[in-house]
């Protein structure tokens, strides 16, 4: 059984820039989206996130903060290699901490726990600050609508099989 499409906005409001994700996810639970479509801020919650994927979703989008190097406000979209070896180490329950939202480790948790997601997007956007603080920076705050249209269009990728009968 399928539950369609899980968005999930991560990040810690309280350290500036890290809470992009869940601003996204905010400025997207106010529009209509397509049916098959959960929209939700999980914030730190990983492993929240991780037992929510075993209800069975065929795509999943994350939106977060990542440091890549870019200007602040720059975007990327992130298809993850969904090896065992890379969402699952031996010592995983070593370092899981149920305030961690590291998408390595959500993965790896949901893996151990015999569940699987065929399909994943991360909707990346680099920050400027991440210190302890309320708020976006302006270049962060500036690429909020702009991630929230690409992730309509990949939540539309990942429902176009589905709405054929046919599994992504």
């Amino acid at each position: 059984m399928s539950n369609g499409v899980l968005v999930a906005g991560i990040g810690n409001v309280f350290q500036t820039d890290d809470a992009f994700g869940v601003e996204v996810a905010n400025r997207l639970a106010e529009r209509p989206l397509p049916a098959g479509v959960r929209v939700e801020d999980y914030g730190i919650r990983g492993v929240h996130l991780a037992y929510e994927l075993l209800g069975g979703y065929d795509g999943l989008v994350i939106i977060d903060a990542v440091p890549m190097g870019e200007p602040p406000g720059t975007l990327a979209i992130i298809e993850p290699e969904l090896d065992a070896a890379t969402m699952c180490g031996d010592d995983l329950f070593e370092v899981v901490d149920a305030h961690t939202m590291n998408p390595d480790v959500v993965l790896g948790t949901l893996r151990h726990l015999g569940g699987s997601v065929e399909r994943i997007f991360i909707i990346g956007c680099q920050p400027a600050d991440l210190h302890d603080g309320m708020g976006l920076s302006p270049a962060v705050a500036a690429a909020v609508d702009e991630a929230a249209e690409i992730c309509r269009q990949l939540v539309s990728e990942l429902l176009a099989p589905r709405e054929k009968g046919a599994h992504p």
